[in-house]
C-alpha cells in the first residue's frame, strides 16, 4: 500500500496538535491522549482525507470534536453521579455501605423474580457491595448502564415489596 500524505506529515504534525491539546485539556496525560486518538482516528480515515487540502485543519477538527466528544460525556456522568448523591438508596456517599449478608425470604423471593439484568446488578451492587465501575467491568456494560438498571431494579422491588406488604 503506498504511503499516504497523512501517513507523510503525520509525524510533524505532531507538535502543534500537542500544543491545541495542551489548551484543550486541564492535564497533559489528557492532552497526550486526545493527541493519540486524534492521530488513530486520522490513521483510520485517511483515506476520507483529500489530497492538496489543509491537513492540520483536518486533524484539528477531528481532535476538538473527539475533545468536546469527551467533554459532553464526562458532564453527563458527573451529573449521574451528581443525582445518586441526593438519592439516600444510593451507596455514594461517604459512610460505608450497609453490610448485607443474608436477605429475608420475601425480599429474597423478589429479587429472584426480577429479571436478570437487573437482579444481577442488585446482587453485585447492593448485595456484594461493589462499586459502580466493578460492575460495569463484571457486567461488560458501561457504568452509565449499571446506575440505570440499579436505579429501576430498586424502585421495581421497593414497589413489589410494597404491594406484597399491603396484601398481607
Amino acid at each position: 500500500m503506498p504511503t499516504t500524505e497523512v501517513r507523510q506529515r503525520l509525524p510533524e504534525l505532531l507538535p502543534r496538535l500537542r500544543a491545541r491539546a495542551r489548551r484543550l485539556c486541564r492535564t497533559e496525560s489528557d492532552a497526550l491522549d486526545l493527541v493519540q486518538d486524534t492521530a488513530a482516528r486520522a490513521l483510520s480515515y485517511e483515506t476520507r482525507f483529500e489530497p492538496g487540502s489543509n491537513l492540520y485543519a483536518w486533524l484539528e477538527r477531528m481532535l476538538v470534536n473527539l475533545f468536546v466528544s469527551r467533554y459532553r460525556k464526562s458532564t453527563r456522568e458527573r451529573r449521574a453521579l451528581g443525582g445518586l448523591a441526593d438519592d439516600p438508596c444510593s451507596f455514594v456517599h461517604a459512610e460505608a455501605p450497609p453490610a448485607m449478608m443474608t436477605l429475608a425470604p420475601q425480599t429474597a423471593g423478589v429479587l429472584a423474580e426480577l429479571a436478570e439484568p437487573f437482579r444481577k446488578v442488585v446482587e453485585l451492587v447492593d448485595l456484594s457491595e461493589f462499586s459502580y465501575e466493578d460492575a460495569a467491568n463484571t457486567l461488560g456494560v458501561p457504568i452509565g448502564t449499571v446506575m440505570s438498571r440499579l436505579h429501576r431494579a430498586r424502585r421495581l422491588l421497593a414497589r413489589r415489596l410494597a404491594s406484597e406488604a399491603i396484601a398481607a
